[in-house]
């Protein structure tokens, strides 16, 4: 199962392109997940992408991953808002991890402004759209060739 970069999503976000396009626009998950994997071919690395709407799935996966990976990036959706234990999962890792929101999550409602994530993250991306997950790509290939 070794893969250089997990690339995670949270819940709602197997919904892009239905889902709020005012906000999210109309690129879906599955279309992100195909550039990911463009994206970091083209820097000779390979990507696992994993969705779900479970918490605990999402950690299982974090912790299936533990040693297997050599960057990580996460956009935890809501439960970026609310999950210290996928903080925790996230802790245990020591790899480069970026965090990803396709919207500005500090011009939006006041709660969607605090990430549990961001304490962890190496980096963090967000409001720039779906290409947020290609500069992410980009970032890490490079903190991990250096």
């Amino acid at each position: 199962m070794e893969y250089d970069i997990l690339l995670i999503n949270g819940p709602n976000l197997s919904m892009l392109g239905l889902r709020q396009p005012e906000i999210y626009g109309h690129t879906t998950l599955e279309a992100i997940e195909v550039q990911c994997g463009v994206r970091a071919t083209a820097h000779n690395l390979t990507v696992e992408c994993f969705q779900s709407n479970h918490e605990g799935e999402l950690i299982d996966k974090l912790c299936d991953a533990y040693g297997a990976v050599r960057g990580i990036i996460i956009n935890a959706g809501g439960f970026s808002h609310t999950s210290v234990a996928l903080r925790d999962a996230l802790t245990m890792h020591k790899v480069p991890i970026i965090e990803v929101h396709i919207s500005n999550i500090h011009a939006r409602e006041q709660f969607r402004s605090v990430s549990f994530i961001s304490g962890v993250a190496t980096g963090v991306i967000c409001g720039l759209g779906p290409v947020g997950y290609i500069f992410a790509i980009d970032a890490l290939a490079n903190l991990i060739s250096t």
